[in-house]
């Protein structure tokens, strides 16, 4: 039965999603907010879905740590899941996203008109440079950035390297970074068509000041507070 009910999803997800992304692309006249705006009704409308066919929910901690203004938000990346929650928990934000996606029928049309900053993983160096540019424009715009500094989905337990544009961003422009930890990824994993149902836990930790800080030491600091946050996570699931 949870096969089934996590295929009804899938279907809903995809579906809607082209839709959305159709609907904005029909009203790309729209300032960002209100296409923002938009893309956060269909989140809102995912997670719904999600709960109610899968029983899959989710409980936010440490909300009080999001600081005033608009700032970095980095986090782990192990499932589909962040990357629709984080337009209901986060304020108005852009995300930085491999170019890729914005190829995408529907859903990339709608992608391009939330100002992502689309890069090409494999550029190296260029692509650093793009995010502290392009970020810095945001930062000014007022919008939050969102990065996955793994760069890719990876499994629950697993690690990759964090890569440094978070942190060369943070320091140019002076805004601070937030961590966040979640576990999602053992419910709805990377691969594979099954949405267990439970609870997610997100976890938002104090935000970090980049000042006067060095980029790798700061992507370590970021980097330990997402593992610690994880952490405490799996102490409450065992207790």
């Amino acid at each position: 039965m949870q096969n089934l009910r996590s295929l009804l999803f899938t279907a809903y997800l995809m579906l809607s999603a082209c839709v959305f992304g159709l609907v904005m692309a029909l009203l790309f006249f729209l300032p960002h907010r209100a296409q923002f705006a938009l893309a956060r009704t269909w989140a809102r409308g995912v997670l719904w879905m999600l709960a109610m066919l899968c029983g899959l929910r989710y409980v936010v901690e440490g909300a009080e740590h999001l600081p005033p203004g608009n700032h970095i938000a980095m986090s782990n990346h192990t499932s589909a899941w962040e990357t629709v929650a984080f337009f209901v928990l986060l304020p108005t934000q852009v995300w930085v996203l491999k170019r890729e996606l914005l190829w995408i029928p529907f859903v990339g049309w709608g992608l391009r008109l939330l100002k992502p900053i689309a890069i090409d993983r494999g550029a190296g160096h260029r692509a650093v440079s793009q995010v502290v540019e392009q970020g810095q424009a945001r930062l000014r715009d007022g919008l939050w950035i969102v990065i996955f500094p793994e760069g890719t989905r990876v499994m629950p337990g697993q690690q990759r390297k964090y890569g440094v544009s978070g942190a060369m961003l943070a320091i140019a422009s002076g805004h601070r970074i937030v961590p966040i930890a979640h576990d999602a990824g053992e419910f709805w994993p990377r691969r594979g068509l099954l949405k267990r149902p439970g609870l997610i836990r997100v976890s938002i930790g104090p935000s970090i000041d980049p000042t006067g800080k060095d980029p790798r030491a700061l992507t370590e600091e970021v980097k330990v507070s997402i593992e610690s946050q994880l952490a405490k996570i799996e102490a409450i699931k065992r207790n």
